[in-house]
């Protein structure tokens, strides 16, 4: 059986792309079958559907749950997600999503997953292509502290008599 083409088909390989592309350290996982998402330091920040299928999102959107739930495709995240500020959305009837607000999304979920340092880096301007994935540095090795003798006790000296 062939795949049709879904509605808003191309919406998540643009969506990848972007994040690919601007947020330093994200990369692709693919935790289970139907999803390609994104991840910094292996922590998703968007849960994508795969191109062919009809579109789905899911970020966390911290400040922006109360007003991204409003929308009539907007739902919490189940699994427990939508308590931590996760929603998510489709578009199965044939809707054509407003990119730019979901690039939004992405944007408030990275921030609220990744790393300080990493915000950081895109706040300076730094895109991921600019800073590849950060690799953990080796721990240092520490030197043994150099063990001090304990002071020589003074031996009481006896006072002879005279």
């Amino acid at each position: 059986m062939a795949r049709s083409k879904a509605p808003g088909h191309g919406v998540s390989k643009k969506l990848r792309e972007h994040g690919l592309a601007r947020y330093p350290g994200a990369h692709l996982k693919s935790p289970w079958p139907g999803h390609l998402d994104l991840a910094v330091r292996d922590k998703t920040f968007a849960y994508l559907s795969v191109d062919g299928e009809p579109f789905s999102i899911s970020c966390k959107l911290p400040q922006s749950s109360a007003a991204a739930l409003i929308l009539p495709f907007a739902k919490p995240t189940g699994y427990g997600l939508g308590k931590s500020g996760w929603v998510s959305a489709s578009f199965a009837d044939g809707g054509v999503p407003d990119i730019e607000m979901f690039e939004a999304w992405i944007e408030e979920s990275y921030r609220a997953q990744a790393p300080k340092k990493l915000v950081a880096a895109l706040d300076a301007g730094a895109g991921n292509a600019a800073q590849p994935p950060a690799k953990k540095k080796p721990a240092a090795a520490k030197k043994p502290a150099a063990k001090k003798k304990p002071a020589a006790k003074k031996k009481p000296t006896a006072k002879r008599a005279s």
